[in-house]
């Protein structure tokens, strides 16, 4: 059996009569290249994941101390409806692009000032409306980076190593929540200073791809875009059946993930009885990365190997969901040390390979960033809904073994929309 040949091709660019820079990359990318890829999703991770976690609510509390969940929840959501909108549009702006810097560099670049510039505005914010603003140019600048970057692995990567560059552009989100949370919190205190280190660290990481690595540039006729075409090529990727499924199947695990680990804290503490519930967090964040990170690589790499995506992603949400079921069923100290690894390690090799199969799902070949924004809905909109549907559970059962129980179900429910998908083995 042909490992490689287990995978079918990506889709040729559609109306572009079959240019060579638009369609099925062949040559393999090497390791500076997947580094240099890699350092600008992590910019994209530190930019906005560190505010999110320290510096945005130890902001808004010393700004608005008495309203300060309802400022900050109102800052978030009009961030990640920022992050919603621009992904798409700027993918789309970025798929037109004609330069001699190629498609992507030029965006990447681009947003990376807008997020910068964002940071330092927000280095200067006294009002609840001012950091409001300033976010939402982190987000905007941000989700310019993501279309790009996203883009890059099908325009570049060729299929057969696309689950292991797929996975080190994947595992930036777990080491930038780490590594960005002790960057503002050990080395560097005090809000404003931890904003111009995060601009610093985002300038330095988009640096090597942007001023080194290569963006051929693109010879295919410009797809024509008008602003009455723009809602009809939102909607293109969603006549495809295999875009709708891996659209699907990754919003349900995203939406598990997200119901299942929002309330950890309070599940030590409630539940479990855990002495020092942040200590314990902290414990179950760091085996849960540790594992996510490791596992994910090496899911990427077998599932290159082996030619396949599909039973990757579906054992990955298996693994996933048994860690969920076993913090429902054995809510103790020891269950939630088994379970932590046990959902990282699904996590891990769900984010490395469902990113690879997502680029044989692409229905043009000219569209690529617009679409892949389009599916970035799969992982912003399961974020925003999962404190609903988790707060709705605990409210209506009082229990945290039902939580965890439909966390679990809904990741299995996401792996089975995955078996569907036909142009994919």
């Amino acid at each position: 059996m042909s490992d490689i040949g287990e995978l079918a091709p990506e889709p040729a660019a559609s109306g572009s009569g079959g240019h060579d820079d638009v369609v099925q990359p062949s040559k393999p990318v090497g390791p500076g290249w997947t580094v240099a890829l890699s350092a600008s999703a992590l910019a994209i991770a530190l930019v906005t994941l560190t505010p999110l976690q320290v510096l945005l609510p130890l902001q808004v509390e010393e700004i608005d101390p008495a309203g300060k969940v309802t400022s900050l929840s109102t800052i978030t959501a009009t961030g990640a409806l920022v992050a919603i909108v621009a992904a798409p549009l700027a993918g789309m702006l970025s798929d037109r692009t004609r330069s001699r810097f190629g498609r992507r560099r030029p965006w990447v670049l681009g947003g990376a000032l807008l997020a910068g510039s964002g940071l330092l505005l927000l280095t200067m914010q006294r009002s609840v409306l001012g950091v409001l603003l300033a976010w939402t140019l982190v987000q905007l600048g941000a989700n310019t980076m993501y279309a790009a970057v996203n883009a890059a692995v099908p325009d570049r990567v060729p299929i057969r190593q696309r689950g292991t560059v797929s996975a080190f552009v994947a595992l930036q989100a777990p080491v930038a929540l780490v590594a960005g949370t002790f960057l503002v919190t050990v080395l560097i205190t005090g809000v404003p200073p931890g904003y111009l280190a995060l601009a610093v660290l985002l300038l330095a990481c988009v640096a090597p791809y942007v001023l080194v690595r290569s963006d051929p540039p693109v010879t295919a006729p410009r797809p024509a875009l008008t602003g009455a075409r723009i809602p009809a090529l939102l909607l293109a990727p969603w006549r495809h059946a295999d875009f709708r499924w891996a659209f699907a199947g990754r919003f349900a695990i995203q939406l598990g993930n997200a119901i299942g680990t929002l309330y950890i804290l309070y599940f030590l503490r409630d539940e479990v009885g855990y002495h020092d519930p942040a200590a314990g967090v902290f414990v179950l964040i760091l085996l849960y990365t540790v594992m996510l990170v490791l596992t994910s690589i090496v899911g990427g790499w077998l599932s290159d190997r082996a030619g396949r995506r599909k039973i990757f992603v579906i054992a990955a949400a298996v693994i996933a969901a048994g860690g969920l079921a076993i913090l429902a069923l054995a809510p103790t100290w020891t269950g939630a040390l088994v379970a932590a690894p046990s959902i990282g390690c699904g996590i891990g090799i769900f984010l490395a390979v469902d990113n690879a199969l997502i680029t044989h799902v692409l229905p043009s070949a000219e569209e690529r960033a617009k679409d892949l924004g389009v599916i970035n809905l799969a992982n912003t909109a399961p974020h925003a809904l999962g404190p609903v549907v988790a707060g709705t559970i605990i409210s209506m059962s009082g229990s945290y073994t039902w939580l965890y129980l439909v966390a679990a179900a809904t990741v299995l429910g996401g792996s089975g929309l995955i078996q569907p998908i036909r142009s994919v083995r």
